[in-house]
């Protein structure tokens, strides 16, 4: 199993109030698979995926990751393991104004150390691919709101993670826009990546072959379906 939580719990002190984000959510997902996670604001959603992505730590309970127990690793060895096996895609984007494409798509193998000319070659490769090497040295100002996120899910990509994880990737697009992004997602999925989404969109949820509802913090329903529509 890659994503293993067991009854995970995350509690947030508001003032003198403890706020239960999450309420003893157990969550299994087998490498490969396609889910959408869905709720209302507050559902406790992006802290799920948080906790996931390694950018919090439950309260208590244990995540277990391709096996691992991340749970008492140190911060250190928690960023090695999110840098090596695990790619985000933000609503916002997220990319840095002054850089280009491509110099935003190497940022991560450049705090990696990988070698210039191997950056500049996988660069190319999965610019590429997203249709974008027209527009490799082109600053985000200068690409349209889905080049931008197609920028960002380069990034997310081009240290070959296993887990990719999208926190309401169409949210700032438009609808055609979104639709080619939810392509190039499900495009990598079908590439062997694990793919967990985000959405509070109803047809954003509708495309995934699992979909995880999410009610105060609590798993309020989780369904599968044979075949998604695309």
């Amino acid at each position: 199993m890659m994503i293993a939580l067991d009854d995970v719990n995350r509690v947030f002190r508001v003032g003198d109030e403890a706020v239960h984000a999450l309420d003893h959510v157990t969550l299994h997902v087998a490498a490969g698979e396609y889910l959408a996670v869905m709720g209302p604001s507050g559902s406790g959603k992006s802290t799920l995926l948080h906790i996931i992505g390694l950018l919090d730590r439950p309260t208590s309970g244990r995540y277990r990751l391709d096996g691992r127990d991340t749970t008492a690793l140190d911060a250190t060895t928690q960023a090695r393991l999110r840098n090596r096996r695990i790619g985000f895609v933000f609503q916002a984007f997220h990319l840095v104004p002054r850089l280009t494409a491509a110099e935003n798509v190497a940022l991560p193998m450049l705090l990696a150390g990988v070698p210039r000319a191997e950056r500049r070659r996988r660069v190319a490769e999965v610019l590429a691919r997203l249709g974008l090497a027209d527009r490799a040295h082109h600053r985000p100002h200068q690409l349209s709101g889905g080049q931008r996120q197609r920028v960002a899910i380069a990034r997310a990509t081009i240290m070959r993670p296993a887990l990719l994880l999208a926190d309401e990737p169409t949210g700032n697009l438009d609808h055609v826009a979104g639709r080619e992004v939810m392509e190039t997602l499900e495009a990598m999925h079908r590439d062997g990546i694990t793919l967990v989404v985000v959405t509070h969109d109803p047809a954003i949820g509708r495309r995934a072959p699992r979909v995880v509802h999410m009610l105060d913090g609590r798993i309020a329903s989780d369904t599968r379906r044979d075949h998604a529509p695309g």
